[in-house]
């Protein structure tokens, strides 16, 4: 039996709290001086709490597996990953409050840059702000298909989303994006022979598509990825008795909140308005899970400075936080983003457990990479992370007579 299936029928509600702080793409490889950004931040609340708790290391799907976002994120809340397989199309729509309804396919796009040959210069279009994202959809929503409705929506800076609805349409498509430059975008293919109607459809609408953005200086393309129809997951409410609160900025995790029963509220406007934002909201909540997306962009740029920076801007809000009144306070992160591969990568994520009393206090001294493998809770799958935590909030029964 799964061990989670234990935790699930053990759960009980209590009036405790626990913070979930995720940095997300937090972990990273040492550089040539034997540095990670985490190692090399000044960050003495961390390391405080990883003095006062225990620390790990842990494997968001599997070793050797590379996890997107969405599975980092199903594990940090105690889900097998490879259950609840979701897309970073529904993610993304249902973040932005788009009323996603069953059979509906929705796909992440991104505007990227092309060259005169077609070939992909820049798959985020030099990260164009929103409000030129917002003008390029307006022309995007020109455009028209027969036999479906089509709905193109901003998410932010780079990113968008499609949505097709109609009848008979399958989720079934392969991504468009090559996730490297140098090359032209993939053509729309479908994964299955049910598919290939859909596929004709998008096909389509990136032809219209590429025909309006023609002449456009940095977003002259689109990428496609993560097509998904509307999953159905139990949520946390009923699986662990928790009354959960999301504060985060991005919308793709807002949406996996959403997706899970969490009370999602308004993003914060910067780093500095995280405690405010969760105070305000914290009332009738015992389970909080904060997100700092600011680390992960910082990997993906491969810019070691402002990830090592990050981590030092959110050291500085600790106090604020644990003043919010927390017994249990887990870090970590949904997948590491290693400066020097500018990507997800599938090495393990560091993790701190700070609950007085009642975590066991092992011989870290540190939060960094290297000292969480010397940590008490050792190297496990990500889901387990939640379990503990539960135990130490006091919110799992006992098991058996």
């Amino acid at each position: 039996m799964d061990p989670m299936l234990v935790v699930e029928r053990q759960a009980q509600q209590t009036d405790s709290k626990i913070l979930l702080l995720v940095m997300d793409g937090l972990g990273d490889t040492p550089n040539a001086q034997g540095q990670t950004p985490l190692s090399a931040a000044a960050k003495p609340n961390l390391d405080r709490l990883a003095r006062e708790g225990s620390c790990g290391r842990f494997d968001p799907v599997g070793p050797g597996i590379t996890p997107g976002s969405g599975p980092g994120h199903l594990a940090l809340f105690g889900y097998d990953p490879t259950e609840y397989e979701i897309g970073r199309g529904v993610l993304s729509a249902v973040g932005i409050d788009f009323p996603l309804q069953p059979g509906d396919v929705a796909a992440r796009f991104n505007f990227c840059t092309l060259d005169a040959q077609g070939n992909i210069v820049d798959r985020r279009a030099g990260r164009i702000p929103t409000e030129e994202n917002r003008r390029l959809v307006a022309k995007l929503r020109q455009i028209k298909v027969e036999g479906v409705q089509l709905f193109v929506e901003t998410e932010s800076e780079h990113r968008g989303v499609l949505v097709l609805r109609g009848e008979g349409l399958s989720p079934m498509l392969a991504d468009t994006d090559p996730q490297k430059t140098g090359v032209p975008p993939l053509p729309v293919r479908a994964l299955v022979p049910e598919a290939e109607a859909t596929a004709a459809l998008v096909a389509q609408f990136v032809v219209q598509a590429l025909q309006l953005l023609t002449g456009e200086p940095q977003a002259s393309g689109l990428l496609l990825r993560g097509f998904d129809s509307l999953p159905q997951i139990p949520p946390l409410s009923q699986r662990f008795r928790l009354r959960p609160l999301c504060v985060a900025t991005y919308p793709m995790y807002r949406g996996l909140a959403r997706l899970v029963g969490m009370h999602v509220v308004e993003p914060p406007a910067d780093l500095a308005d995280i405690p405010r934002v969760l105070a305000k909201h914290l009332a009738g909540h015992d389970f909080v899970f904060v997100h700092v997306k600011y680390t992960d962009k910082a990997g993906e740029d491969g810019d070691f400075q402002r990830k090592r920076q990050v981590v030092e801007e959110v050291d500085r809000l600790l106090p604020e936080l644990l003043a919010c009144g927390f017994e249990v306070v887990v870090v970590t992160a949904d997948h590491a983003t290693p400066v020097a591969l500018a990507s997800h990568s599938w090495h393990p994520v560091p993790a701190l457990l700070w609950a007085p009393g009642r975590a066991f206090v092992d011989d870290v001294q540190e939060f960094t990479e290297k000292a969480c493998m010397g940590g008490a809770l050792g190297r496990l799958p990500l889901r387990f992370l939640l379990a503990e935590a539960l135990a130490c909030a006091g919110k799992l029964a006992k098991f058996g007579a």
